[in-house]
């Protein structure tokens, strides 16, 4: 099954792009969507994550302060590599769990830090970037998330620049304009990647 890693920067699209894929059938796995479900009450790896940052980052009704740890791992690299050298291994193992699990032409795997760990990149076929300026990467995730500036800048500042992630990326879409423009784009992906599903050597 041919394998396309998606990857781009906090509020650049990636999981718009990834709905307008499975809009057309593609199967898509999301390691933030995985992430997230390790960390829930009864997740996986909750204890572990409690275990190495404490109550500090727990809520009363022992569910994660996901605020409180983001911004323990925003302000600590140490603490980040932590909680990564929790998650990383426990989303992978899952990823290759739904990856046997499918039967499809080709399947997108969401990875947002695909630059930043090296991981998944001697499994994808294919990586695909969502691109587009920072600034409105910016007034996305203020808009979304109602974060600060200076939080969003914060987490910008840890993950990789534009130009590592265009570095590595073999398809660029630009979520730069409009909505019209972004479907256009991912139906002319769509249809490569059909076709390379089908000639693996083209």
């Amino acid at each position: 099954m041919f394998k396309v890693g998606l990857t781009g920067g906090i509020g650049s699209g990636k999981s718009t792009v990834a709905d307008l894929f499975a809009g057309h059938g593609v199967p898509v796995i999301d390691t933030d969507v995985i992430a997230r479900a390790l960390t829930v009450r009864g997740g996986v790896a909750l204890d572990a994550v409690r275990a190495a940052f404490g109550d500090q980052v727990m809520q009363a009704d022992g569910a994660l302060d996901r605020a409180a740890l983001r911004r323990r791992i925003f302000s600590d690299a140490d603490a980040r590599h932590q909680l990564e050298a929790i998650l990383h291994p426990r989303i992978r193992s899952v990823v290759e769990q739904q990856l046997a699990a499918l039967s499809a032409p080709y399947v997108l795997i969401v990875i947002p830090l695909l630059v930043e760990t090296g991981a998944y990149q001697e499994i994808l076929d294919r990586v695909l970037l969502v691109d587009c300026p920072e600034e409105q990467q910016i007034t996305r995730v203020m808009t979304r998330s109602g974060l600060t500036r200076d939080e969003v800048e914060a987490i910008l500042a840890v993950q990789a620049g534009r130009a590592a992630r265009l570095a590595i990326a073999d398809d660029v879409i630009s979520n730069a304009t409009s909505p019209e423009a972004l479907r256009t784009q991912v139906a002319a992906l769509h249809r490569r990647y059909l076709a390379f599903s089908t000639t693996p050597s083209s």
